[in-house]
C-alpha cells in the first residue's frame, strides 16, 4: 500500500489557526430566541416571501389570510354568518360574529406558540390552521396589532407592537356583539414600501364565499356571497360563451367539483382547495382529481382516450375536506397528505370513487353534455395528431437551443430545489436585445432570477392556432423555458416579468407578449403570474445622494429635494443602465406592475379590441388614454 505524504504549508497553517481563533464555537454562540424574535428573523418560514403587495402571494396577503382563516373556521363550525373586512391604507380590520376567543386566553392565543383551540379536533375537525402559528406570525410581523373578543356579555382586548404586549383590558360588562375583531398594520421594517391591492384581496374573499355557500363577507362596504359554490367560481373564471358545455357541478360530504371545457383555451386550468385553503401549487388531491377524471371518462365512453386529449382545455375546480391536513409549507399552497383522515380511504381512492359514481351518473343523465364533451375530446385528439410531427421537431429544436445558445440564462433554484420549496421566489425576466439582457443577467440574483432573451419583435399571435407556438422559434423556446405546454401546474417560474424599454418599441413588444399569453396561456394571467418590470426613467443626483425617478412627477420632486443644481440623466433604454445600478431595480426595490384581466371584457373581446383590425373605437381609446398608467397594467 502506498501512503501519500502531505506537506504542510507554513503560511496556510497560520491562516487556518487565525480562522479557528476567530470562529470559536462556545456556549456564548448558543442563543435562544423567543417566539416573536424567531418569526421576525425568519419571516419566510411562516408567510413565504415578503414582497410589496404587487403579487397575490406576497406576505401582506398571507397575514390577512391567517386572520381570516380563524373567522372562516367559526362559520364552518356554525357560528357567525358574516365577516367584515376593512382595509384603509395599511390598516387591516377583520371582524367576525363567531363564538369569540375565550376571554382568559385572548393574550395567549395571539402570543404563545403552540396555543390554540384547533388542537382539539372535536372543536375544529377540518380546519386549515392546526399548528397554532398563524395569528402569532401576524402579531409579530405587525407594527400595531389589536385583538378584541366578546362573549357572554363580557369582553377582553390586548394590544401589541411587533409582538410585544403594550396594553390589556377586561370588561365585566359589555354590549358588544359576540365575536372577534383583529386590527393590524404590517410592519414597514419587514414589508418595505408595501401596498394592498384590492384586486388580490377581492379574489381571496371570493374564494372564501365560493367555498362556504351561505357566508357573507363585506369588504369596504361591498358584499360577497355565493349560493352555488364552485359553480359560481368557474362561472367567473370562464365566460359562458367560451364554455363547450354547461358546468358540471357535483357535491359530496367532503368533496365538491366543478368541470367544463373551454372552446378556445389550450392548456389545463385547475382551482384546487383543501379545507378552504387555495392550494395554488396543487398537491395530492389535484393529482388524484386529474387521474380520476381521465379514468372515469374512459370508462364511460368505453374508449382508451389519451389523457392529454381528455384534459386539454379543461377548466375545473376541486375542493376537499381532510382531517388534520399536512401541507408542504407553512403557507399551505400544496397538499402533502395522502389520507383523508379517520376511517376514510386515501385521498386518491376517495376522489376516484366519488367521480366514478357521481360524474358517471351525471353524464348518463345528461346525454347532450356527454356528447359535447366527447366532441371536445375527439377534437383534441385530431389536433394532437395533426401537430404530432411539428411538436416533435419543435421539442428537438428547443433541446438543441438550450444546449447551444444563450437565450435562457436559468437560475440555480431549479438545480437544488427538487421539491419546489423555493418556487415562489423564482422569476423569469423576458427581455429584448443583447444590451438589456446583458445588464439584467449581470445584475440578477443567480439563485432565483432567470433571463430569457428575445430576438426582435415577437409575432402578433392574435387569432392564430396553437400550431404557431411550435413553428415560431421564439414562442417555442419561451414555452419550453416556462414548461407550460400541457399545464401551468408544471410552471418553472412563479413570476414572469416582461422587461422592455419604456419607448414605443418596448411598449409594442410588451403588448405582443401579453397577446401571446392571453391567446394560448390565459391562466398565467388569471393566476397572477405575469408582470411588467418598471424601471426608472430618470436619475437625479448630486455629490451626496442619488434618486431614481419612475415618472415626471418623481423627477420634479427629486429636483426640489436635492439642493443645488443636480445632474439629471434620462434613461432611453434598459441597456443604458449599468449592471451595478440595475441591482437596485430587480432586487429588494423591484417595482412590478401586475397584468390583470379587465372584469368587464372576455379574453376574446380584449384581444379583438387591442390586436384586431383598426377600428374607430380603438382610435378613440388611444386618444383618450395617451397618459400610460402602469399601476396595475390592465390587459
Amino acid at each position: 500500500m502506498r501512503w501519500l505524504k502531505t506537506v504542510q504549508n507554513p503560511k496556510l497553517a497560520v491562516i487556518q489557526k487565525k480562522m479557528a481563533e476567530e470562529t470559536k464555537y462556545t456556549e456564548e454562540n448558543i442563543r435562544s430566541l423567543d417566539w416573536k424574535e424567531h418569526i421576525r428573523m425568519r419571516p419566510g418560514m411562516y408567510i413565504g416571501k415578503l414582497g410589496d403587495g404587487s403579487s397575490g402571494d406576497d406576505g401582506i396577503y398571507i397575514l390577512l389570510k391567517e386572520v381570516l382563516d380563524n373567522s372562516i373556521d367559526e362559520f364552518v363550525m356554525g357560528s357567525g354568518k358574516t365577516i367584515e373586512v376593512s382595509i384603509q391604507g395599511n390598516r387591516v380590520i377583520v371582524r367576525d360574529y363567531g363564538r369569540g376567543i375565550p376571554l382568559g386566553k385572548v393574550v395567549d392565543v395571539v402570543s404563545k406558540m403552540n396555543t390554540g383551540g384547533k388542537y382539539d379536533s372535536k372543536a375544529f375537525k377540518k380546519s386549515v390552521g392546526l399548528n397554532g402559528v398563524g395569528t402569532k406570525a401576524v402579531n409579530a410581523l405587525s407594527e400595531y396589532f389589536r385583538v378584541e373578543s366578546s362573549r357572554d356579555g363580557k369582553s377582553a382586548s390586548a394590544e401589541f407592537a411587533q409582538g410585544n404586549l403594550t396594553d390589556e383590558e377586561f370588561l365585566e360588562e359589555s354590549s358588544r356583539r359576540k365575536g372577534t375583531k383583529v386590527t393590524f398594520v404590517p410592519d414597514e421594517i419587514i414589508f418595505k414600501k408595501y401596498k394592498y391591492r384590492n384586486e388580490y384581496v377581492e379574489k381571496m374573499l371570493k374564494n372564501y364565499v365560493y367555498l362556504n355557500p351561505g357566508l357573507t363577507i363585506v369588504f369596504n362596504g361591498e358584499k360577497f356571497y355565493s349560493e352555488n359554490g364552485l359553480k359560481d367560481l368557474l362561472g367567473e373564471s370562464i365566460d359562458e360563451s367560451d364554455m363547450m358545455y354547461p358546468i358540471i357541478h357535483l357535491r359530496g360530504n367532503d368533496i365538491e367539483v366543478a368541470i367544463t371545457h373551454s372552446r378556445t383555451q389550450y392548456s389545463e386550468e385547475y382551482h384546487s382547495f383543501v379545507n378552504g385553503q387555495n392550494t395554488t401549487q396543487g398537491g395530492t388531491h389535484q393529482s388524484a382529481f386529474r387521474e380520476a377524471l381521465v379514468k372515469t371518462i374512459r370508462d364511460f365512453y368505453g374508449k382508451n382516450y389519451d389523457a392529454s386529449d381528455v384534459r386539454k382545455s379543461i377548466v375545473s375546480a376541486v375542493s376537499i375536506k381532510v382531517m388534520e391536513p399536512v401541507f408542504e409549507s407553512q403557507t399551505k399552497t400544496k397538499l402533502g397528505s395522502t389520507d383523508m383522515g379517520g376511517e376514510l380511504p386515501t385521498v386518491r381512492t376517495y376522489i376516484n370513487d366519488f367521480l366514478k359514481r357521481y360524474l358517471d351518473n351525471y353524464l348518463h343523465k345528461n346525454p347532450e353534455t356527454a356528447e359535447l364533451l366527447q366532441r371536445k375530446i375527439l377534437q383534441a385528439e385530431r389536433e394532437r395528431k395533426d401537430l404530432s410531427g411539428i411538436r416533435k421537431l419543435a421539442k428537438d429544436r428547443a433541446k438543441k437551443a438550450s444546449l447551444h445558445n444563450k437565450k435562457l440564462r436559468d437560475c440555480r433554484v431549479h438545480l437544488v430545489d427538487s421539491k419546489k420549496e423555493r418556487y415562489l421566489e423564482s422569476t423569469l425576466f423576458i427581455t429584448e436585445g443583447d444590451s438589456a439582457s446583458g445588464s439584467i443577467t449581470k445584475s440578477r440574483d443567480v439563485n432565483t432570477q432567470a433571463v430569457f432573451s428575445l430576438r426582435g419583435k415577437p409575432l402578433n399571435s392574435y387569432n392564430m392556432s396553437k400550431k404557431i407556438v411550435y413553428e415560431n422559434e421564439e414562442f417555442n423556446l419561451l414555452q419550453a423555458a416556462l414548461n407550460i405546454e400541457e399545464s401551468i401546474e408544471d410552471l418553472r417560474y412563479n413570476n414572469i416579468v416582461i422587461a422592455t424599454d419604456a419607448d414605443v418599441d418596448g411598449m409594442h413588444i410588451r403588448l405582443l407578449l401579453i397577446t401571446f399569453f392571453l391567446q394560448f396561456f390565459p391562466e398565467l394571467i388569471k393566476e397572477n403570474h405575469l408582470y411588467i418590470l418598471e424601471t426608472p426613467l430618470f436619475r437625479v443626483r448630486n455629490k451626496k445622494r442619488t434618486i431614481y425617478c419612475y415618472s415626471e412627477q418623481e423627477r420634479r420632486d427629486a429636483i426640489e429635494e436635492l439642493t443645488g443644481k443636480p445632474e439629471i440623466t434620462r434613461f432611453k433604454g434598459l441597456g443604458e443602465i449599468s449592471p451595478d445600478e440595475f441591482k437596485h431595480f430587480i432586487g429588494d426595490n423591484i417595482r412590478l406592475a401586475p397584468v390583470m384581466l379587465d372584469k368587464g371584457m372576455s379574453i376574446e373581446e380584449i384581444l379583438s379590441f387591442y390586436m384586431g383590425k383598426n377600428t374607430p373605437d380603438r382610435q378613440k381609446f388611444i386618444i383618450d388614454n395617451l397618459k400610460v398608467e402602469l399601476d396595475p397594467v390592465s390587459a
